[in-house]
C-alpha cells in the first residue's frame, strides 16, 4: 500500500530540519508495525522569505532585524537548539554567515523528484542541504557548494552545475512555492499524508506516526 506524504519545507527552516529528523523516525516507526506501507514523500518548496536577494543576506543582521535584537534571537537560537537535543540534531548557528536565497537548493530537489531518484535518496539530499547549511556553514546560495553537496548523493558534479548556472525547472518551482502559499500554508514545515490529513510544525515523531496511521484508516488518496 503506498502511503503518499507531501512535505512543505524550507533549507533555511531549523524546525524544517526538525522536522525532516523527525519525520525519518517516524516512518522507521512506521515501518516496523505496518511493513505493508511504502511511504512516498514529495518534497515541495516554501520560501520563508520570499524577498532574500539571489546573493543571499548577512544571517544574523537579517534575524536580528526581524526578531528584535542580539539577545532575543540568540534566546530563540538556544531554543530551537535545545528543542532538537532528543533528536539527534545540533545546530552550529555560530557557523552560518549568509541567509541564502534558497531557489537553486529547492531546484536541485525537484531534479532528483523529477529523474525519479528513489524516496530514500531524496530524503538523503534533502538532509545533505540543511546538514551543510546548519551544521557545516556551507554557501547554498553558492552552485559550486550545491554541485558538492549532491555530487555526495551521487550526481555528476558537472551535470549538476551546469544546470544550475541555468534557468531549468525554476520556474516550476517558483509556481509550486506560490500555490502552497496560494492553499494557506503559511508556516513550515508542512505536512499532509495521504492526500487527507494535514499536519502543521515539527511535531513529535510519535504524533506524525500516528497521522500516518488515521490517513491510512481513511482510505486510498483521492
Amino acid at each position: 500500500m503506498k502511503l503518499p506524504i507531501d512535505l512543505v519545507s524550507d533549507f533555511v527552516c531549523p524546525w524544517c530540519f526538525i522536522g525532516k529528523t523527525r519525520l525519518d523516525a517516524a516512518l522507521a516507526r512506521l515501518q516496523s508495525i505496518r511493513p505493508d506501507v511504502e511511504p512516498q514523500v514529495n518534497w515541495l518548496p516554501f520560501f520563508l522569505n520570499p524577498d532574500t536577494p539571489p546573493e543571499g543576506e548577512p544571517y544574523r543582521a537579517f534575524l536580528e532585524a526581524k526578531f528584535g535584537g542580539p539577545q532575543r534571537v540568540d534566546e530563540m537560537l538556544g531554543r530551537i537548539a535545545e528543542a532538537a537535543v532528543p533528536d539527534g540534531v545540533q545546530f552550529a548557528f555560530d557557523r552560518i554567515r549568509t541567509r541564502p536565497n534558497t531557489l537553486d537548493a529547492h531546484r536541485l530537489c525537484y531534479r532528483a523528484q523529477s529523474a525519479g531518484w528513489a524516496p530514500e535518496r531524496v530524503r538523503a539530499l534533502a538532509g545533505a542541504l540543511f546538514a551543510a547549511h546548519f551544521q557545516q556553514g556551507r554557501e547554498l546560495g553558492d552552485t559550486a557548494t550545491l554541485a558538492d553537496i549532491a555530487a555526495t548523493c551521487g550526481e555528476r558534479h558537472e551535470e549538476v552545475l551546469d544546470y544550475l548556472d541555468g534557468t531549468e525547472h525554476t520556474a516550476e518551482v517558483q509556481h509550486l512555492a506560490r500555490h502552497m502559499s496560494a492553499q494557506g500554508i503559511q508556516g513550515v514545515p508542512f505536512f499532509i499524508f495521504n492526500h487527507k490529513l494535514a499536519v502543521s510544525g515539527a511535531q513529535p515523531s510519535a504524533v506524525l506516526v500516528q497521522a500516518m496511521l488515521q490517513s491510512l484508516e481513511a482510505g486510498e488518496p483521492s
